[in-house]
């Protein structure tokens, strides 16, 4: 009996001690909200507050200056070209997250036309059929990779994309398709494919009759399912054929076929979307159908084309095969299959063979492609766009890959008049074939759409930024600045060790050396010091009968600010090698969530940032893509979660701990994978046991990096999908830096600790430099100075017909807008140049071409700039050269 009482208080002590864990442990976790899908008209309001911050931003006047690279291109979804060719040379380019790009030469200069907006991806550009002048761009690439990017409605131009006035659909995301009724531009029908990582219902195809003023949901099927195609019978506008598509990416799958999956399909209407039927006989059944593209023949209006990727399973793979990212190879699908109609969609059959040749078509992600195109003279010619352009002549049965241009396609414009003249758009750009494919004419000199996932410095005089590219591995290019910090040179990039998708560290003693790493985090160690990389691999394993390594797509490691043979690496795991990586050890535990529900065949619960306190060894911050933050202070001995007050499971972008203070450091978190647009800056002065929201009048995100200036503890940059802000009073407030700079997904930014220039690495327009020396000045004591006047660069005056020249480039700083005086005299006191003197609060800039009031050339010599404000007089010099002979 009294064992029995025994037994039972033991149990009750039990219950009721997990009883209060539960309740103690799980309230925080049940209290926090999970936030996602912004709303579009908040995140409209948001681009809109980050507009007006560029006009009062105390650095408006500080430029931004292109690096490159000038010899690559990037990733474009797809093409428009004015028609009749010959009379116009008029060609658009839709950048997958660089803007809209348009020549009137035929691909001779590029300009970007569409460079600012609340996202500058862009899915589809389309022209008017009856006023070549109106074009119209949906945002939002729909091919959703890992690095695709939101959009944010559709926008139109009636002046040849001089300008461009939004019309509405905001929260569509991804837009594949547009299409202009061939008479009535005023007619429009847009194809919405949906959000990429949610659910949502602004999905289907809008319908506009006044020219975008107002819009009508005319079809849709249901959250999970979009609109990823649509044509229009050539020979009857009311008649119409939509492509749909269900899928939505996870952060740890690629999109993908489920169980339930049934809305993939075509669709069709004759009364210009006021009813539509399902036309699916003789397709796969709709528990395989994956993306669809289709085509129309224009040359024989009866016959459509279906490209599908077939989810049906073709064969399993042998034990041991792994696919192109060395991950173990699922069973293999049959994938892409091209079915065709010669009754308007009342009966498919399939055309295409069933061979390896069609199963690798498209790979392993079917998803990223799905584009087709019927020559519209001729109703047997079909290309299918996947790894490859590939051409088929005979209806689709064969096909053969075109060569001669980078590869993974995702757009083709065929010219109506001339069936030999094409017109594609790549990963690597967009490429014109004049020869029926034959040969083909790449612009990867003047398009520079470029996406960086990171960038890296060395010390080298000088110095390289390194990156990795989408599809284009890693490169690196050398900022120089012989000629001043005002004329930095945009180069070409060279090769660089590293994958696409990849971090870079150099070891600050010896530019030689390099560190980087293949996908998910096969780091591995080069030395350039022959002339030439040589590489060997330097990746930590897991121990035997362990769960496999967990490495993001961008794993990260750094080189300790303590000693450069030491690294850490991220994967679920943190390791520490103490040798350059010839051996590892693991320093924590699994620092994710680690759930298996959430393992799949994208590697995720894993490290994205590491930062090492350059004040202390060992004392280590980690966060996650799921959201978890840790940190060490005794070099991995023992580590403590460091959540408290920080949102659900956001993906950790950036830990930077701080080189002034050693319990100080910072954090960014990004929402996109949520479709959540809301700015996450964090600031902790505790080691992370509490920490303060810093966003400050940062109106939006996402943010993807933040870096603390080495030379000036209150300066901060932030790096968001918007731009770059600076702070100069430790994050209390924000200003923009965005001078010359289009609107871009800036990636990752740092700053060089000895030439004091910063370096951005941007998912859509190359790398970007600016000289913050004099961001750097703005301490207490200098912003308390009614004005200031910079020391001025020399200045070198042109040699025959205005060749060769450097100008004066002339800063001053004001704590309040005010008139100013600025002028320029000779070394005998004699007045050569009044200056038309900006007054604005913050940094100002004045360019001098060296000519006097007299419009003529002054002598070479020294001159003094006199700045007067108020009753305030600043002086600088600034010396003037003859250019040297060059014979």
């Amino acid at each position: 009996m009294i064992f029995s009482r025994n037994i039972f208080r033991l149990f009750s002590f039990l219950f009721l001690s997990i009883f209060i864990f539960l309740a103690f442990y799980s309230t925080p976790l049940q209290a926090q909200k999970i936030i996602q899908s912004t709303d579009p008209e908040l995140r409209l309001k948001w681009y809109k507050e980050h507009v007006a911050m560029k006009e009062k931003s105390l650095f408006k006047h500080l430029p931004w200056q292109f690096v490159g690279p000038t010899n690559i291109s990037g990733r474009c979804t797809d093409v428009a070209v004015v028609a009749p060719k010959g009379k116009y040379y008029t060609m658009y380019a839709a950048a997958a997250s660089g803007g809209v790009w348009k020549t009137v030469n035929e691909g001779t200069t590029w300009e970007q036309v569409f460079k600012h907006g609340p996202s500058t991806s862009v899915g589809d550009v389309t022209i008017a059929p009856s006023d070549h002048k109106i074009v119209w761009i949906g945002l939002g690439e729909a091919n959703i990779f890992r690095s695709s990017m939101a959009g944010a409605g559709v926008y139109k131009s009636t002046d040849e994309g001089k300008t461009w006035k939004y019309m509405g659909l905001a929260g569509t995301h991804t837009i594949p398709r547009i299409v202009i009724h061939p008479e009535n531009p005023d007619i429009v029908y847009v194809a919405a494919s949906g959000h990429e990582w949610t659910d949502n219902e602004e999905r289907g195809v809008y319908k506009t009759t006044d020219g975008g003023k107002t819009w009508e949901k005319i079809f849709y099927i249901d959250e999970k399912t979009g609109a990823i195609d649509l044509v229009m019978d050539p020979s009857d506008s009311d008649t119409l054929y939509v492509a749909n598509w269900q899928r939505k990416r996870k952060r740890w799958n690629d999109p993908r076929n489920e169980p339930g999956y049934s809305g993939s399909g075509i669709h069709k209407t004759i009364d210009g979307g006021k009813t539509w039927v399902p036309i699916n006989e003789g397709l796969p059944p709709a528990r395989y159908r994956g993306r669809i593209g289709i085509d129309i023949a224009r040359s024989n209006p009866n016959v459509l084309y279906a490209f599908v990727d077939n989810y049906e399973i073709a064969r399993k793979p042998p034990e041991g095969e792994v696919d192109s990212y060395g991950r173990p190879r699922a069973a293999t699908i049959k994938g892409a299959e091209v079915y065709r109609t010669d009754d308007k969609g009342k009966s498919w059959r399939k055309v295409s063979q069933s061979n390896q040749y069609m199963e690798r078509l498209s790979a392993t992600y079917g998803w990223v492609f799905g584009q087709m195109r019927v020559d519209p003279n001729d109703e047997n010619t079909v290309y299918v766009m996947g790894l490859a352009l590939n051409q088929s002549t005979d209806g689709g049965k064969t096909f053969r890959p075109l060569y001669g241009m980078h590869g993974d396609h995702h757009g083709l414009w065929i010219d109506p008049n001339n069936s030999k003249y094409l017109f594609n758009a790549n990963d690597g750009g967009v490429s014109v074939s004049y020869d029926f494919g034959e040969t083909w004419r790449s612009f990867t000199d003047n398009l520079p759409a470029v996406q960086f996932f990171n960038i890296a410095y060395d010390m080298d005089k000088p110095f390289h930024v390194y990156g990795s590219i989408q599809d284009h591995g890693s490169r690196r290019g050398i900022v120089e600045l012989r000629e001043g910090r005002d004329l930095i040179p945009a180069v070409e990039f060279e090769d660089a060790p590293g994958g696409e998708g990849c971090s870079h560290a150099i070891d600050p003693d010896d530019p030689n050396i390099v560190f980087s790493a293949g996908f998910y985090g096969r780091i591995q160690r080069s030395d350039y010091s022959t002339g030439e990389w040589k590489t060997v691999r330097i990746v930590p394993r897991a121990k035997k009968g362990e769960p496999p390594l967990r490495g993001q797509w961008v794993a990260p490691f750094i080189l300790s600010p303590h000693n450069p043979r030491i690294i850490y690496h991220g994967m679920q795991y943190l390791f520490r090698s103490m040798n350059r990586g010839d051996t590892w050890e693991r320093i924590s535990p699994d620092l994710t969530y680690n759930d298996p529900d959430k393992m799949g065949d994208i590697p995720y619960q894993t490290i994205f940032a590491i930062s090492e306190s350059p004040l202390k060894f060992g004392l280590i911050y980690v966060g996650t893509d799921d959201g978890k933050v840790h940190v060490t202070k005794n070099g991995g001995v023992a580590w403590s979660e460091i959540m408290d007050g920080l949102p659900y499971k956001k993906w950790v972008s950036r830990i930077e701990a701080s080189a002034y203070d050693e319990g100080t450091v910072y954090m960014s978190q990004n929402g996109k994978r949520h479709d959540d647009f809301a700015a996450y800056l964090w600031k902790s002065t505790d080691y992370g046991k509490t920490w303060e929201d810093m966003t400050g009048n940062i109106p939006c995100g996402p943010i993807n990096v933040i870096r603390e200036d080495p030379k000036n503890k209150n300066v901060l940059y932030v790096g968001t999908d918007l731009g770059v802000y600076v702070s100069i009073d430790g994050g209390k407030s924000w200003q923009v830096l965005a001078n010359n700079l289009p609107t871009t997904f800036v990636h990752d930014l740092r700053i060089h600790p000895r030439d004091d220039i910063m370096v951005i690495g941007t998912h859509g327009r190359g790398v970007w430099a600016l000289d913050v020396s004099y961001i750097q000045k703005c301490d207490e004591k200098f912003l308390a100075e009614a004005a200031h006047l910079f020391k001025i660069s020399p200045a070198r005056l042109p040699r025959w017909r205005q060749w060769g020249g450097k100008d004066g480039y002339i800063y001053y700083f004001l704590n309040k807008a005010q008139k100013v005086s600025l002028v320029a005299t000779d070394e005998s006191g004699k007045l050569v140049k009044k200056f038309k003197a900006m007054g604005d609060v913050g940094l100002n800039r004045i360019v001098w071409d060296l000519r006097t009031d007299e419009k003529e050339y002054v002598k070479s010599g020294t001159y003094t700039v006199k700045l007067s404000v108020g009753a305030v007089e600043l002086e600088e010099k600034i010396k003037v050269t003859r250019p040297e002979r060059s014979f």
